[in-house]
């Protein structure tokens, strides 16, 4: 049976649509029921529509703003709350570790941050991970532990926990139970810096994105967006929004490191190939995309390529010393104090990935100013110690990065992050533009994936349990049965929705006439179908709101109405 028959058949013969609201309310409270008709949805169903078809994602987002400055503080923060009442605390973005964790009231060895340690004993729903064969057990064996040590020889240790985190007034997601480390010792960096500690988006179980992941809380994907090197402060948003014109995308292979890797091939200094073998940017954990690092390290042959490439484009600027005598900085002056005219002495760099996209460097995303001299700026470049490439948040001031951990790729924009900022906050904002863009009249429009909270004209937030409906088919031939799973995965194209949401509940006959009682339901691990998913569900089937025959009729809905 082809796709044009099973549409024809489809819309010709949906006799009925039932939809049933879980009940999700206490219980004391009763359901409200109401009829539905076509006055009662929102207006504007082709933005729902075009918004739905663009999102393809129901779950809400927790948009959470960037603090700090990487070059003075070495890290970009966030906040996060901890607890009930919830405590505060500024946590360094760490797409490089996975544990999460804060100061504890009882560490013993902590050095004095931003906030107030964390006392677990005023939280009414802390409790610490009991030992048990799914993690490291401290020596008297009753409680799990971790240990987490880094490059620059500091370390953080202490009891794994579980508590309410909180994400901001700004973000749609709800508070969740999440796993945390609450410190007993740290040492190094960690002992010494303003931040509280570390907010861990790696890959693993511990991780905070695979915690709200597997809870089916948010999509698996999420994004940073790091301010300029004047500027600073930034977006991140936890959970999906939809790709902007112009973003540029590579493989990120889940396989190849523990990290978040792109597929870098080669390398373009003013527009000019150099002369690398591509398989110099792929030893040891290949390139890795780490936002707790400061600078962008690569192989030593391609270090002195890129290094040799610039100062070659640059014959005005006099090479000095950096501002540091115990380090080699490649350094130069001349350039102004302007950093908006840059771009004028500087060249751009290009990466260019297997695909063969690039991303354009601005000289922004590899100088650092020299805090000495006037006017002169130092390669924020370096030879690394092994052959992995690793590129940290000065390659990405300014540019949106979308961790598309679902499709197993990284994308990236050029766009002024602090307006990003601006946009997620307030939605209905003019988008804001790219300052410096491959795409020199693009600007960005990273619209939040649509939710509950979003969906306008509904009184209040609902939560759709189940929607079924019946159609009848007519086949020439009583012994020809209709292809079920061939109509299901039919369905879920047009609804854009996963084929496993979609149920074939039950089959009726009557010689060549079939009633077939179809049901979509929440995708997996999800509790409910958003709002604007089941707008989409039944303008489509309803032919966006005009009745196809006669015998179309659409039955009672019932909301459980929830808070907020």
């Amino acid at each position: 049976m082809d796709r044009a028959s099973l549409l024809l058949i489809l819309l010709l013969f949906i006799t009925t649509v039932s939809i049933f609201f879980f009940d999700l309310t206490t219980a004391d409270e009763s359901p409200m029921i109401f009829p539905l008709n076509y006055s009662s949805l929102p207006p504007r169903v082709d933005d729902i529509r075009r918004r739905r078809r663009l999102h393809q994602s129901q779950l809400p987002n927790a948009h959470m703003k960037l603090y700090d400055d990487l070059l003075s503080n070495g890290y970009y923060t966030t906040r996060l709350w901890i607890g009930t009442p919830p405590q505060e605390f500024a946590l360094i973005v760490d797409t490089g570790s996975t544990v999460t964790y804060v100061p504890c009231s009882t560490c013993k060895q902590c050095g004095k941050h931003q906030d107030p340690k964390f006392q677990p004993e005023l939280s009414s729903s802390y409790q610490a991970l009991k030992c048990n064969p799914d993690c490291n057990c401290d020596d008297e064996g009753k409680l799990c532990v971790y240990e987490r040590r880094y490059a620059e020889m500091s370390s953080s240790s202490g009891v794994l926990s579980e508590d309410l985190i909180s994400f901001g007034n700004e973000s749609q997601l709800s508070p969740q139970r999440a796993v945390f480390g609450c410190e007993n010792v740290e040492t190094g960096d960690l002992f010494s810096q303003r931040a509280d500690g570390i907010m861990g988006l790696g890959r693993g179980k511990l991780s905070v994105v695979d915690q709200l992941v597997d809870k089916g809380v948010i999509e698996d994907t999420f994004s940073l967006c790091y301010g300029g090197m004047e500027v600073g402060g930034g977006a991140m948003v936890l959970g999906k929004i939809s790709p902007p014109a112009g973003m540029v995308f590579s493989h990120s292979d889940p396989f190849r490191s523990p990290y978040y890797n792109i597929d870098l091939k080669q390398m373009h200094v003013a527009g000019k190939s150099l002369k690398l073998n591509p398989k110099v940017f792929n030893g040891k954990h290949g390139t890795v995309l780490d936002s707790g690092t400061t600078y962008a390290y690569f192989p030593k042959e391609a270090f002195i390529a890129i290094k040799a490439a610039v100062i070659k484009e640059i014959p005005s600027l006099k090479r000095i010393h950096g501002p540091d005598p115990n380090y080699d900085d490649v350094c130069f002056s001349g350039a102004g104090r302007d950093v908006a005219e840059i771009h004028n002495f500087f060249p751009e760099i290009a990466m260019e990935f297997g695909n063969g996209q690039k991303l354009i460097l601005s000289p922004e995303n590899y100088l650092f100013r020299h805090t000495k001299v006037r006017g002169a700026y130092c390669l924020g470049i370096f030879p690394d110690r092994d052959s992995t490439t690793l590129l940290g948040g000065i390659v990405v001031r300014n540019t949106l990065v979308t961790y598309d951990r679902e499709n197993d790729k990284l994308g990236f924009l050029k766009t002024n992050c602090s307006d990003l900022w601006r946009r997620l906050a307030a939605p209905d904002s003019p988008a804001p533009t790219s300052p410096v863009s491959q795409n020199k009249s693009s600007s960005i429009s990273p619209s939040p994936a649509t939710s509950e909270s979003s969906t306008t004209d509904l009184p209040g937030v609902f939560r759709v349990g189940v929607i079924t409906f019946e159609v009848s088919i007519s086949v020439n031939n009583s012994s020809q049965k209709p292809e079920f799973s061939e109509m299901a995965d039919f369905i879920a194209h047009e609804l854009d929705i996963k084929s496993s949401q979609v149920h074939l509940l039950n089959i009726s006959s009557r010689g060549n006439e079939y009633r077939l009682k179809w049901g979509i339901f929440p995708a997996q691990s999800s509790e409910y179908i958003s709002n604007t998913t089941a707008l989409v569900v039944v303008f489509f089937l309803t032919n966006d709101g005009k009745p196809i025959t006669p015998t179309w009729t659409i039955w009672k809905l019932q909301v459980a109405r929830m808070e907020g």
